[in-house]
């Protein structure tokens, strides 16, 4: 089995990832009010080369947003600039 595609991630813009971010977030009914910013940040070890600030999260919606975003966040990563 080829563990390298099971790990890899889907490249996407800023504005594609601010997209899926704002819809997954709306579609859960604590999250509906949630404002977040994207964040372009150098890249780790992991992976990452970004991450989604939570500017105004109701206190109830802390878990399911962090878990929303970290399942996006696992699944994509920036697109190289053009």
């Amino acid at each position: 089995m080829d563990f390298d595609y099971l790990n890899s991630k889907t490249s996407a813009t800023m504005d594609e990832i601010r997209i899926r971010v704002a819809h997954a977030l709306a579609r859960h009914p604590l999250c509906r009010n949630v404002r977040f910013d994207i964040v372009s940040v150098p890249r780790t070890r992991r992976g990452g080369n970004w991450t989604v600030t939570l500017q105004s999260v109701e206190p109830r919606a802390v878990w399911e947003a962090s878990e929303i975003v970290a399942d996006i966040q696992d699944a994509y990563e920036l697109a190289a600039a053009a």
